[in-house]
């Protein structure tokens, strides 16, 4: 079983390397902001997976700060696209 686990994490960071060029490449602030956003959901997929194949319950624990970190970085990068958006 873990053997599985560690497999679909390997597959979840290869998904993150295509978040990672959405990131670099762009074209536009809001795919990067989906990039980055990606990149936390499957971090925490990843380290969730990891904790119950390595049999670390602490990873869970980190995974659950990186979602709280994830939730807030999404709000400061719309709340800092918001404050530059001209008055239509």
């Amino acid at each position: 079983m873990s053997d599985f686990l560690i497999a679909t994490a390997l597959v979840l960071l290869l998904s993150m390397t295509a978040g990672l060029i959405r990131v670099v490449v762009g074209p536009t602030p809001a795919d990067r902001m989906m990039g980055a956003q990606l990149l936390g959901t499957t971090g925490i997929a990843v380290l969730l997976l990891l904790g119950v194949a390595f049999e670390l319950p602490a990873l869970a624990d980190v995974a659950l700060i990186f979602a709280l970190l994830a939730a807030v970085a999404v709000s400061a990068f719309t709340r800092r696209r918001l404050d530059r958006e001209p008055d239509a």
